[in-house]
């Protein structure tokens, strides 16, 4: 019996009481709204650390912006990959029609367009300026020409080569032309934007954490004597750190709803411009902004920087500060 009753006190000790399970979340809540108390009592100091917060992560955002509406126009490019084939000059009208029936028969192409000789030299004359000089020419130096546009899935890169080495062999083909080279450095641009998006926001983000951790660092030492004090009467490091840990998070919340209403500033003020644009090449693109996943994912960046930019600065100030011996 006097086991049990030692068990149960040794239990109650070490904080493991039903009391104290139900008393924690209260003493969360407690510390959360303390700590933003704190940050209100220094309004100068927290806007600052926000706004550093929140233009740090808008510069990553914003480019993310515009690298995602560049992809979805880049994605709409379906003809981008189409192949002008070219005929020999020796084949004939029939030749050329039985060769688009059959080249429409492949599963790779989407669609077929014919241009016969004659139709091919009209249109040179029109787009050329050499019409007069052109009607002296005793043959139509222009062969028949097939324009083949590859469907979505064989428009990219490699399966639009390998279409074209396909057509190339097909009886009557001279040659065919696939001007992909300015797709393909687009592609690589679009890469190397991503890259440089995804290394901006990693430098951004340390330097998050570090000023995080100064402006934490800072308030420990301002309450250094009251920290001794909390130690001497027996509190634990756990219970010190809490509140610090709350500020970085509250640091976090705010910086990233900051940053979230910046990018939306920002993408809606560019949006008339780019609309304004669009419509001149007679085209009717909208800039996207973030979307509702991408922006609580931002502002969960933010949490997370500002609770590891804290934790770094009350694990290392924190355990070295301990009461005096006077």
């Amino acid at each position: 019996m006097a086991k049990k009753e030692s068990n149960a006190l040794l239990r109650k000790g070490n904080g493991f009481s039903l009391n104290n399970l139900i008393m924690l979340p209260v003493r969360h809540l407690q510390q959360a709204i303390g700590s933003l108390g704190d940050l209100w009592r220094t309004p100068m100091a927290s806007i600052m650390t926000i706004l550093v917060l929140g233009i740090s992560l808008t510069l990553p955002a914003t480019l993310h912006l515009f690298t995602k509406n560049a992809q979805q126009v880049s994605s709409n490019w379906d003809s981008a990959a189409q192949i002008s084939v070219f005929l020999k000059l020796s084949v004939k009208d029939k030749d050329a029609q039985n060769l688009v029936k059959r080249i429409q028969l492949y599963p790779e192409v989407k669609e077929v367009r014919y241009i016969s000789a004659s139709d091919a030299l009209i249109e040179f004359k029109k787009l050329s300026g050499f019409g007069k000089a052109l009607s002296y020419l005793d043959d139509n130096p222009l062969p028949a020409t097939i324009l083949v546009t590859p469907s979505k899935r064989f428009s990219q890169p490699t399966a639009a080569h390998a279409l074209l080495e396909k057509l190339e062999k097909e009886r009557g083909v001279a040659q065919g032309k696939l001007d992909l080279e300015w797709l393909t450095r687009l592609e690589a641009i679009m890469v190397l934007i991503q890259d440089i998006v995804t290394s901006l926001a990693i430098l951004l983000s340390l330097s998050v954490v570090l000023i995080i951790g100064n402006t934490i660092r800072l308030a420990i030492l301002n309450q250094k004597d009251a920290i001794a004090v909390m130690k001497m009467v027996g509190a634990t490091d756990a219970f010190i750190q809490r509140p610090f840990m709350y500020t970085g998070f509250w640091y976090g919340v705010f910086g990233g709803l900051l940053a979230a209403i910046t990018v939306a500033i920002l993408g809606s003020y560019l949006d008339y411009a780019i609309v304004d644009l669009a419509q001149l090449y007679q085209s009717q693109f909208s800039l996207q902004t973030l979307n509702f996943e991408e922006i609580i994912l931002l502002i969960l960046t933010a949490i997370g920087l500002g609770l590891l930019g804290s934790y770094i600065s009350v694990r290392q100030h924190i355990k070295s500060i301990e009461p005096s011996a006077d």
